[in-house]
């Protein structure tokens, strides 16, 4: 008996989430794609921010670096060699984390980027770029610096935006230089 997409998807999401979790990891993204005679399986890792004090809305969350994604391919790689989630057919694992060029959709897209430049293009009033400040439940503050004037924080409800993303900076100000 065969089981859905569906069901498998969810199946290799159980056995992963366990196996992630010492590592600080969580699956962001899984999807499974047909590729002639093999699938490719593909495993976006991110922080776990289960870790976090719930009431912390404000400090920066580090990055996953190379040695985390290798070691999160090696994690998923047994896994799923342990269970029977893939099946007898031939698959290709690829491994990696988001990437700044993710759109951010989710409250916790913006707490992994406090500290961080985004653009924001609101549902209605426009676009702002500014550093993200906090980030809550329900909305998060943006410190925007105007051509001319002093930054203002603004707050921002998630139900207010379409999408944001994350400016590349090569000069990123430490923490607590915003």
């Amino acid at each position: 008996m065969s089981s859905s997409p569906t069901d498998r998807h969810q199946q290799i999401l159980d056995d992963l989430t366990p196996a992630l979790a010492p590592l600080q990891l969580r699956v962001e993204d899984l999807t499974v794609t047909p590729a002639g005679k093999r699938r490719v399986v593909r495993v976006l890792v991110d922080t776990d921010l289960a870790g976090l004090d719930p009431t912390d809305e404000t400090s920066s969350v580090p990055s996953v670096d190379l040695d985390a994604v290798g070691e999160a391919t090696r994690v998923i790689s047994d896994r799923l060699d342990q269970t029977d989630a893939m099946g007898e057919q031939p698959y290709v694992l690829e491994v990696s984390s988001p990437g700044v060029d993710r759109p951010l959709t989710q409250p916790h897209h913006y707490r992994r980027n406090v500290g961080r430049l985004v653009t924001v293009w609101r549902t209605e009033g426009g676009d702002l770029t500014g550093r993200v400040m906090r980030a809550g439940a329900d909305d998060f503050d943006l410190l925007v610096t105007p051509d001319k004037g002093e930054p203002a924080l603004t707050t921002l409800p998630y139900a207010e935006c379409g999408k944001s993303k994350v400016n590349v900076e090569f000069n990123r100000p430490e923490e607590g230089e915003h």
